[in-house]
């Protein structure tokens, strides 16, 4: 009869100490034990995106994402290629592919021209579509 009191108090300390775990992530941003998930309280981040045609610069439109509703990745007036991902409640790491700013805009990725290249915050990156973005990135695509 005391090893099964014991035992029954042993299970729930160990219950509690991971509910206190678990309440300390959600309280640091949400953060999870799924590798695929970024975020279970939502975030707002920022992505710079220059795209660039042969030396000349491409304007991304203001309001991608806003006309009809508002999608979580956005653009806005007044802010030239920022890249907006305001996400409520749980974001994946694959809500935050660049791909998926470009299917928003209804424009595909390689439709600039050949010879595509990327650089995420100066290094080179072939992820292209599949990378995924993180806050403050400066990401380039140059096509020759």
């Amino acid at each position: 009869m005391k090893k099964t009191a014991i035992g029954g108090a042993l299970v729930v300390v160990a219950l509690l100490i991971g509910f206190g775990v678990y309440l300390q992530s959600m309280e640091k941003g949400g953060a999870s034990a799924d590798p695929e998930i970024v975020s279970l309280k939502g975030l707002h981040w920022h992505a710079d995106l220059a795209i660039v045609v042969k030396g000349s610069p491409v304007v991304i439109p203001a309001n991608v994402g806003l006309e009809g509703g508002h999608n979580p990745i956005h653009t806005h007036d007044g802010e030239p290629n920022i890249i907006h991902m305001e996400f409520p409640g749980i974001v994946r790491v694959d809500d935050l592919k660049l791909g998926e700013f470009f299917r928003i805009w209804k424009k595909e990725m390689r439709s600039f021209g050949n010879n595509m290249k990327m650089t995420v915050n100066g290094v080179e990156n072939t992820e292209f579509e599949n990378y995924h973005m993180k806050d403050k990135d400066k990401i380039v695509l140059s096509f020759d």
